[in-house]
């Protein structure tokens, strides 16, 4: 097994590069700093990396290991969960509101939040390429919660999500998970396993499985928009 190796240094600017995933620190730091051009985070997403950090600090781009991901027959509906996709009070559509969505994720005054104003910028110029997607819940003309990510091909990496009424939180991941996989993807990536995604189904695989499952999504084609777009109603997601 090779050692590991201190994360690289990126300054502003520098080169669109990153070292092997593989070699991220014990914490599963692959670089510090840089920046969040379009170029360089989608390259990240293809590498297996993503940026998560505080504000005053510089980017920090992460591979950890285990890695949390959901499969779609692992994904886990619970019955009242099932009971709510059956009523009529949401409904449901896809980067109506990508802006909205990823302002909602952000706005957690009582935890605070690692989507700083420079990530919105740069997800929404992600988005406005067509390569970050949002997945939104209403009651009637309420936002009550979605999610956002990024694709890659086959790949799906879900970056937050948010609710305003309850359930409408599971209802947008549940959407993102049947739909995307209906799409064509094939790995769905969630980053890091907490207590309520893993009662949703998400299982940890080692880092070495997940960068062997992204190269095989990475040579998929998925159309999200044309499976995803046409769905509003979340009873179609059973």
């Amino acid at each position: 097994m090779r050692a590991r190796r201190r994360p690289w240094l990126l300054a502003p600017g520098a080169p669109l590069a990153f070292p092997n995933p593989r070699h991220a620190d014990a914490d599963g730091i692959v670089a510090i700093g840089g920046d969040l051009s379009q170029e360089r985070l989608l390259l990240a997403y293809e590498s297996g990396i993503f940026p998560w950090y505080d504000a005053g600090l510089p980017p920090l781009w992460w591979s950890p290991d285990p890695r949390a991901i959901i499969d779609r027959e692992h994904l886990h509906v619970s019955r009242s969960l099932r009971r709510e996709l059956h009523r009529s009070r949401f409904s449901l559509s896809f980067d109506r509101a990508f802006g909205r969505v990823l302002r909602e994720c952000a706005d957690r005054p009582e935890t605070g939040t690692w989507i700083l104003p420079e990530m919105i910028t740069a997800y929404e110029a992600l988005h406005e390429r067509g390569q970050a997607h949002s997945f939104e819940v209403w009651e009637g003309a309420e936002l009550a919660g979605g999610l956002y990510g990024v694709q890659r091909a086959g790949l799906f990496a879900a970056e937050s999500m948010f609710h305003r009424r309850d359930n409408a939180s599971k209802v947008a991941l549940v959407a993102s998970v049947v739909l995307g996989f209906r799409a064509g993807i094939t790995l769905y990536d969630v980053q890091f396993v907490t207590p309520h995604l893993r009662t949703m189904g998400a299982t940890s695989v080692s880092r070495a499985e997940y960068l062997t499952r992204l190269d095989a999504a990475l040579d998929r084609d998925a159309d999200l928009a044309a499976v995803a777009a046409p769905v509003r109603h979340p009873r179609e997601l059973l």
